[in-house]
């Protein structure tokens, strides 16, 4: 009797997921251990376990935010970056776009490079745009070069040389002689052998940053595992929603930057509306992404590291990687945003957050400063005992303390005015990330369903699709733990890429998915694996591309290509084109078990509390609480139900789940549909 886990590991919970043969799931969350993520993995996989036999285990699929926060908190290791004479100082130059609080600040420093100046390295050796070799490599000034890097110390060296996605053998030789020198060597012709030199670099230099970093997390991972009983592989979600194992994902660490926020962005998906606006709420970021006919927008350029980038489409706001990701937009928005009142007396919310330590002042565990979840819980929305299924009880005490000391008093309102206003500038903050994704590209969002889930999600889910004319909410079940359910429904897959000027389609994607089938260690002919085919293209004379499906037949693809810089930039264009590079998606279907999605977990009892009763549509509450609604005049009593015990109601009410807690505004409507799925309506307006 085989079973799967899923994990995901968020900046304030670490949540797993398992799935039995019969697709029936249980789950569990627990804080996050930020000084050892796999400590909270393993509470949480012995939690989700019960008595369930660990070896029965067949398949750990986790996601984690290890490579991003390597990058952002600066923790990987030491990098030296090796390129073709002349060329040395283009990391250092490097490219920033000054952010909003930035842009009048007469003092400003721009953020340091990936790498340092002084650990920049260059070699005699050139090759053209057409592989050509027009300067041999110099060899004794390659040791010379690993000679010094040793000497200082440094462990890891980024390759990248001009034009060696055309001809990689000098990156080859020196990935060689450096090897000797050095433990760990990265080359961009093996890592994403793409042309733009400053980006191929720096996604090089990002993979040699946090690869090591990655190897040991997974290798102390595993181990972790195999000392509870669970020996099964252990994959990590890529940044594009695929599934890769350890092994691979060690080597290629700069694909899991994004590998968390992939994973909702599947569970959001398999809901099965064709249109829908992914809405990621957790404890300390909140992300959005457009889905189209069922398939997520996937980018293959994004900035990590950066400010103000809503998740990395804004250029020269982090450091650029070059791979392909689930397109999000990101605000520091979450459950434990910390509110606060700027010097100019004005109330903020976020970026920063408390996290699992200390957390909201609510959690009793040493945090003082007032958070999102507290304001909600002064609001009446959570309930102190069943939060995160009743196995964190909250200090309503403790909430409203924080919002009277740090807000209320200094804004001169009331508690509930405090708490809503917070409410309030979570929302728009959250909405501005939906504006990202959808009016900022031309796209109106009216049109879209709203999937929202997270721990937080399902409270603000109404508020934020009603400023965007969106009338349709799914809250689907297992909400509270979406990402690490999401997990499950990944395939094993792993991309490849070539530039490549005027070459044969046909050898160059062969070619391409056989290296990317190796790294899977299948064959592209297996019985189950499937090797999608794009190409970027563009207008010849033009400088950026588009990706588009391949076809064999140029007119037919000169039309996809047309219908896509038509949806991107809104005009109608004809011309020459070209295509200036390859790639190959293989994926693996993975086995898994029947989804049950109809039983997320035993309902409560009819007549104790948590549970409620649905007969002929007529829904009855479990029970009654206190809850803002500005629209009903403040504090007012509203029933509470439960996800089992729902049949249909009308805001204002609240809906707990076990994980999260559905907030329904007046003004909609609450229904239990299939697989334990809560749509919220708006009413026409």
């Amino acid at each position: 009797m085989s079973h799967a886990i899923g994990v995901d590991v968020g900046g304030t919970f670490t949540d797993a997921v398992l799935s039995g043969p019969d697709g029936r799931m249980s789950v569990a969350k627990c804080l996050s251990t930020h000084d050892d993520p796999t400590d909270g993995i393993v509470t949480a996989v012995t939690a989700v376990l019960g008595r369930t036999d660990p070896s029965a285990v067949t398949r750990v699929v986790h996601a984690t935010t290890l490579a991003t926060n390597a990058v952002l908190e600066r923790r990987g290791v030491r990098v030296a970056y090796v390129t073709t004479l002349g060329f040395r100082s283009a990391i250092p130059l490097g490219r920033y776009a000054r952010v909003e609080e930035d842009r009048y600040d007469l003092r400003f420093d721009p953020p340091a490079p990936p790498v340092a100046a002084e650990d920049c390295f260059e070699v005699p050796e050139r090759v053209n745009s057409r592989g050509e070799v027009l300067r041999p490599l110099d060899e004794a000034a390659v040791v010379r070069v690993g000679e010094e890097i040793a000497r200082r110390g440094v462990t890891a060296v980024a390759v990248c040389l001009l034009h060696s996605y055309a001809n990689p053998s000098h990156e080859r030789r020196i990935a060689e002689i450096l090897g000797a020198l050095v433990p760990t060597v990265v080359i961009s012709s093996e890592v994403w052998p793409e042309l733009r030199e400053y980006e191929r670099a720096t996604t090089t230099i990002m993979s040699a940053y946090v690869g090591p970093v990655m190897a040991g997390y997974l290798r102390r991972l595993t181990a972790r595992l195999a000392a509870v009983g669970i020996t099964a592989p252990v994959h990590v979600m890529d940044s594009a929603g695929g599934v890769m194992s350890a092994e691979l994902a060690a080597r290629r660490a700069v694909t899991t930057i994004e590998s968390g926020p992939a994973a909702g962005v599947l569970a959001a998906a398999a809901t099965g509306y064709p249109d829908v606006i992914s809405f990621d709420m957790g404890g300390t970021t909140a992300k959005t992404c457009v889905i189209r006919d069922g398939t997520p927008e996937i980018t293959h350029e994004f900035h990590v590291g950066g400010k103000g980038s809503f998740g990395g489409r804004r250029a020269g706001t982090g450091v650029p990687v070059k791979t392909p990701a689930v397109d999000l937009a990101e605000v520091g928005a979450g459950g434990g945003s910390v509110a606060w009142v700027d010097p100019a007396g004005a109330l903020r919310a976020g970026p920063r957050s408390a996290g699992s330590e200390p957390g909201p002042a609510c959690y009793g565990l040493g945090g003082e400063e007032p958070t999102v979840t507290d304001a909600n819980l002064v609001l009446g929305y959570l309930d102190p005992a069943s939060f995160a299924g009743g196995t964190m009880p909250l200090s309503r005490a403790l909430a409203e303390k924080a919002v009277d000391r740090h807000l209320a008093g200094p804004l001169g309102v009331s508690r509930a005015e405090a708490a809503h206003a917070v409410h309030e500038i979570a929302n728009a903050s959250m909405g501005s990330a939906v504006h990202v994704v959808t009016v900022q590209r031309g796209i109106d969002p009216a049109g879209f369903v709203m999937v929202a889930f997270g721990g937080a999600g399902p409270m603000h889910a109404a508020r934020v699709a009603s400023r965007f004319g969106i009338s349709t909410v799914v809250v689907p079940a297992y909400c509270g733990v979406g990402s690490a359910a999401g997990l499950l429904s990944g395939d094993l897959s792993t991309d490849r890429v070539l530039s490549a000027l005027d070459a044969d389609p046909g050898q160059v994607f062969a070619a391409l998915a056989t290296a990317a089938a190796r790294d899977l260690g299948v064959s592209p002919d297996s019985p189950g694996v499937s090797v999608t085919r794009s190409a970027d293209m563009r207008f010849t004379g033009q400088a950026h591309d588009l990706t588009v499906p391949w076809t064999d037949s140029p007119t037919e693809l000169a039309g996809r290509f047309s219908a896509r810089y038509l949806q991107v930039y809104g005009i109608a264009q004809e011309g020459p084109t070209e295509i200036v590079g390859y790639r190959v998606r293989v994926t693996q279907a993975a086995a898994r078990a029947p989804r049950s999605p109809a039983t997320p977990g035993p309902p409560a009892p009819a007549g104790l509390p948590g549970a409620g009763t649905a007969d002929g549509g007529v829904t009855r509450p479990a029970r009654r609480r206190s809850a803002y609604f500005p629209e009903a005049g403040g504090y007012v009593e509203v029933p509470v139900f439960t996800r089992a015990g729902l049949g249909e109601v009308a805001g204002p009410a609240i809906v707990e789940d076990a994980e999260s807690t559905i907030v329904v505004p007046p003004g909609w409507t609450a229904r239990l549909a299939e697989a334990m799925s809560v749509i919220l309506t708006e009413a026409a307006r």
